[in-house]
């Protein structure tokens, strides 16, 4: 064999080595970055949502598509005429959904239960809770956008490049068997963001994070505080949803249990996530403030409630359903407003009554 002809075989063999070197590096980065390109399944030709769990989250984003959580079913995302859906198979974090919002870009944010899936061009990308754990991040104001972290003590928070991961300021007389989740989360027209969890309220005001827990909100020995839902309303109010004890209504310095103000808890009742009778508001997992200034509470046993500034209405959603248990309520940007089920269907309101909608 010529020399020349060595050489040349020589220097083929490294270059096909370093396009495979290159190659492996690039795939290694995918992964790292865990990106997925998803491939959309199961699309259904009409209105009708198929999820069977209950509908978590409810969103419309900026092209008018409606956006779907399911409690283990994965997203559905309406265009008008068809659902498209989205599982971990495709990309998804988990199939717990827990919010969906949109940020300044137009990107699609989805909180699951294990850590938030961004969805931009076709393309998912998650970040894991306790992605980044630094001391001094609640010192600093300029994240925007808030995610539940897991059953521990802390929230995720997106400052425009990182993922970061905060722990409570935990009351130093816990009970050890308390539970720091979140389970709401609501800004105030000041700019405070307000975070629900099982066991206390916590408000952030950019510098300093205050506690609201058992002691701070002057609740009764055989009350248990188990938030499961928080709204700043446009007035400066403060509604916290508890499952057992009904609602608390902060107003400056002045807290009150309204269900309790407003007969709104049974006399026989434990106060403690037991079956509550009809006509009674003590389990409130959403809240919801509508274009008109009405204040909704979506009550786990008894339904939709209304309360106007002065009068209470409790509406049944569907008498054919199982279960009236409302898990979210959103109005959409025509101000219609839908109400997501525990039964996964969502209903839209018409002004006297529901009609099922998806």
């Amino acid at each position: 064999m010529a020399k020349s002809e060595m050489n040349n075989k020589i220097k083929l063999f490294f270059l096909i080595l370093i396009l495979t070197l290159n190659f492996s590096c690039v795939e290694k980065k995918s992964t790292e970055n865990k990106t997925n390109k998803p491939e959309l399944v199961e699309t259904s030709k009409n209105g009708t949502l198929k999820f069977t769990s209950g509908i978590r989250a409810i969103f419309q984003d900026s092209k008018g598509n409606y956006w779907f959580g399911s409690h283990n079913e994965g997203v559905g995302v309406y265009n008008g005429i068809s659902f498209k859906y989205f599982t971990i198979n495709e990309g998804l974090s988990d199939n717990q959904i827990r919010s969906i919002q949109e940020d300044k870009n137009g990107k699609i944010w989805i909180g699951t239960a294990k850590g938030a899936s961004v969805y931009d061009k076709g393309t998912f990308t998650n970040y894991l809770t306790k992605t980044n754990e630094p001391k001094d991040e609640w010192h600093k104001s300029n994240g925007d956008l808030w995610f539940y972290a897991g059953e521990e003590d802390g929230i995720n928070r997106f400052d425009g490049k990182n993922m970061n991961y905060l722990t409570f300021p935990k009351p130093k007389d816990e009970n050890p068997n308390n539970s720091y989740g979140v389970t709401g989360i609501s800004k105030d027209k000041g700019g405070k963001v307000w975070i629900a969890t099982y066991a206390a309220l916590f408000n952030y005001d950019g510098k300093m994070v205050t506690i609201f827990d058992h002691k701070t909100l002057s609740l009764k020995n055989n009350e248990l505080l188990h938030i499961r839902s928080v709204l700043a309303d446009s007035k400066g109010r403060i509604w916290v949803g508890n499952n057992g004890i009904g609602v608390l209504l902060i107003k400056g310095d002045s807290i009150i249990n309204f269900s309790e103000k407003n007969n709104l808890i049974h006399p026989t009742s434990t106060r403690r996530g037991d079956k509550s009778k009809p006509g009674t508001l003590e389990h409130i997992f959403a809240i919801k403030e509508d274009s008109e200034g009405n204040i909704w509470f979506g009550d786990r046993d008894t339904g939709a409630w209304k309360y106007d500034g002065k009068t209470l209405t409790n509406y049944t959603i569907d008498i054919k359903l199982n279960s009236q248990m409302i898990y979210s309520i959103y109005e959409d940007q025509n101000k219609n407003l839908l109400f997501g089920m525990a039964e996964g269907g969502v209903y839209k309101f018409n002004g006297k009554a529901f009609d099922k909608q998806f």
